[in-house]
């Protein structure tokens, strides 16, 4: 009876510890404790207890972390893969597909993951309001993106400081090999190896960028930081040398030839290759036969040729502050493919007939030849549009007409006016910032944009169908430029926001949201918050991709759209012009896997693209405010975080941070249910839009980081 009963206790013993490892997996726990909370911790119950932990740890339940310290072990535990996205305090946070939340991973137990590294995560506890907090347990694939950053050469070794502040280690070159490399050099470096219980990685130089500072090597950094190529390969250069350019007789013949009618382009003032241009010619009163010419980039790119593949591989040309890095060698960018002036060029043009009614009484695609009659800057064709004189005015003021006609009908139809000013910097020759402007969407812009909208359309709706038997339309595969349907919880946020400033956003899904947004875009033209709004709209849409399932496009209010006009800087654009061909030809439908494969792939490099750009951006920035240092400016919040808030400058539109530790007066915290800054002594509740002064406290190149210093939350 007496053995029974001590089975009984051992039993129930057993019971608690186990519990109570289970609901503190993260919990180191010493014999000491583990007794006391399982029925006592005098001699005896010390004794059973040490009885039950080794035969816990002899079946791998728990395991020792520590001398006399004891916790269940990862086997027992949730596992998950995922990806990991460092912070700049060291911890992590592990996104897993399939589940709702990333699982956020204390620095202590990142197993030296890094940002990007694929890895395997255990659960070790899941908090009262649901958030699950893990350990790393394996770093399954480390992320093959190359590090850019500072190296500080020191006697005996080599450490390189990133750039990227979610990088939290510095990483180590052994100076033996690399001897060359010089204190304060801007390095390219990937990491090798990572001993377990190593300080720092282990790293292996890919490239040396230039001195720190310098705009070149700054330039070089972030496109080597985003995996982004600076230069283009000898073979691929000598492919490009060895295209042959003469235009042949034979060539035009089996064109359809323009060179008689009147035709230009229309570019920015600083523009190196143009790509496009219209033709106008009048074919009687009140109808109009409008060419909407591209350069013919495939006549000269053959398919999987090494320049093809470079294409391929870059999807997109880079657009950094300073400078372009070309998807294209500048032998076809700048010379054989742009469509200069008083020159024959080859094209892929779509030709429309149109009424003053918009009616398209007849199209065309093909193979063309042009001679281009002017080239205009946009000011210039402002200019004839304004004034009404100048160079082939009555073609350019017939083109106008159509043009606002269809915007016109465009905005009629549900397409939404987003028109944020754009930011550009002034630089002297040495790429360092001396001001800031903004880009102005004016009619010459607009001229250009809708008849290459409506190429666009129209190329896309060709491709989508052939006829059948009986005139019946049988599907066919084309490469889409998609736009999804807003969410209705971005548009809830969207809508809070708004009413914030005093404006009503009443529509929540289909057209209505367009129409209510395009109302209320118009209505703030002019006003303190007009950009802040508009840049909050933006963010409530989707993101525009490339695919072969055609969902539309919402914020045009297409139903077919695709990019063809601009095949010099957009790979996409190349593969339509390829589809189109084989189209005409004849030809049956082509390979959806194969074309939705590099539709992902395109939009990609576009995200990789446009981050670069942003990158490139926020250096400037930063650079242009070092020299306003202790400065005051009027701002207002543009974002929050669990750790501070974004300020947008009002005149400059220039961004920066003010962290929450550093305001004064109060403890202030982020809510993110609320998605609202509070302060704990005064009440001030702060969100997006509100105004507040600041200073300018740091400024940090390397970093590209902008400390901001709050000194009033009230505009003076």
């Amino acid at each position: 009876m007496k053995k029974e009963k001590k089975s009984r206790r051992n039993r129930d013993r057993t019971s608690l510890i186990i519990q109570l490892f289970r609901e503190f997996p993260n919990n180191k726990f010493s014999l000491k404790h583990l007794a006391a909370a399982s029925g006592g911790a005098d001699r005896d119950g010390r004794r059973e207890t040490l009885a039950i932990l080794d035969r816990l740890y002899d079946e791998g339940v728990i395991e020792e972390c520590a001398r006399g310290k004891y916790r269940l072990t990862h086997r027992h535990l949730p596992h998950y893969e995922g990806l990991c996205s460092m912070t700049s305090g060291g911890s992590a946070y592990i996104r897993v597909e399939g589940l709702e939340q990333d699982i956020f991973v204390n620095q202590r137990n990142t197993l030296n993951a890094l940002d990007g590294d694929r890895v395997e995560v255990v659960v070790m506890h899941r908090s009262r309001d649901g958030k699950l907090e893990g350990e790393v347990t394996a770093v399954r694939e480390r992320n093959p993106r190359p590090y850019v950053g500072i190296a500080e050469v020191g006697a005996h070794q080599i450490f390189v400081r990133p750039d990227s502040r979610r990088i939290p280690v510095d990483i180590f070159l052994p100076k033996k090999r690399y001897p060359e490399v010089r204190n304060g050099e801007k390095v390219v470096v990937r990491i090798v190896e990572w001993a377990h219980g190593a300080k720092s990685p282990v790293g292996e130089l890919i490239d040396r960028l230039g001195m720190a500072g310098d705009n070149d090597t700054e330039m070089h950094a972030i496109l080597a930081e985003y995996d982004l190529p600076y230069r283009f390969e000898e073979e691929v250069e000598e492919a490009a040398q060895a295209i042959r350019g003469e235009i042949t007789e034979r060539e035009i013949a089996r064109r359809r030839d323009f060179r008689a009618i009147t035709t230009f382009t229309v570019d920015p003032a600083d523009a190196k290759d143009f790509d496009d241009a219209l033709s106008v010619q009048r074919i009687s009163d009140g109808v109009w036969q409008i060419g909407v010419h591209i350069a013919d980039v495939t006549h000269y790119v053959r398919p999987h040729s090494p320049i093809d593949e470079e294409a391929v591989a870059r999807g997109t040309s880079v657009y950094l502050v300073d400078r372009t890095v070309p998807m294209l060698p500048e032998r076809l960018s700048n010379e054989l493919c742009s469509l200069r002036p008083h020159e024959t060029s080859l094209c892929f043009s779509a030709v429309f007939t149109l009424n003053e009614n918009l009616d398209i009484l007849d199209e065309w695609f093909g193979r063309t030849v042009i001679h281009s009659n002017r080239r205009f800057t946009y000011e210039e064709a402002q200019q004839i549009i304004e004034t009404g004189r100048g160079d082939f005015a009555e073609e350019v003021l017939t083109l106008h007409r159509l043009a606002q006609a269809l915007r016109s009908e465009r905005f009629k139809h549900g397409a939404i006016a987003f028109e944020r000013e754009e930011m550009r910097f002034r630089l002297d020759e040495s790429g360092r910032p001396i001001g800031v402007y903004f880009k102005v969407q004016q009619e010459a812009n607009q001229m250009i944009e809708e008849f290459m909208l409506l190429a666009n359309r129209r190329v896309a709706e060709f491709c989508a169908h052939r006829r059948g038997d009986k005139g019946r339309k049988v599907p066919r595969t084309m490469v889409y430029r998609v736009h999804d349907t807003p969410s209705e919880e971005k548009l809830d946020r969207f809508r809070e926001f708004a009413l914030r400033f005093g404006h009503l956003f009443r529509a929540s899904k289909g057209r209505a949201v367009a129409k209510e947004m395009n109302k209320l875009l118009a209505s703030l033209h002019g006003k303190a918050e007009e950009n802040a709004l508009s840049t909050m709209a933006v963010r409530s849409m989707a993101k525009a991709t490339y695919s072969t399932d055609n969902i539309g496009h919402y914020g045009l209010a297409f139903p077919y759209y695709t990019h063809f006009t601009s095949p010099i800087r957009r790979y996409p654009d190349m593969m339509v012009h390829r589809l189109l061909a084989h189209y005409l030809d004849g030809g049956r439908s082509a390979d959806k896997e194969q074309l939705e494969g590099l539709c992902i792939h395109a939009s990609e490099r576009e995200v990789v693209a446009a981050e670069a750009e942003r990158a490139s951006i926020k250096y400037k920035m930063v650079e242009f405010m070092k020299e306003h240092l202790g400065e005051e400016f009027e701002g207002y919040i543009s974002g929050l975080s669990e750790w501070g808030i974004y300020i947008e400058l009002v005149d400059t539109h220039i961004e920066g941070m003010a962290y929450l530790r550093d305001i004064e007066g109060d403890y202030f915290q982020f809510d993110p249910e609320r998605y609202e800054i509070f302060g704990h002594r005064t009440g001030t509740v702060l969100t997006l839009g509100d105004p507040v002064r600041i200073r300018v406290a740091r400024a940090d190149l390397q970093k590209r980081q902008l400390d901001f210093e709050v000194i009033d939350f009230h505009q003076a």
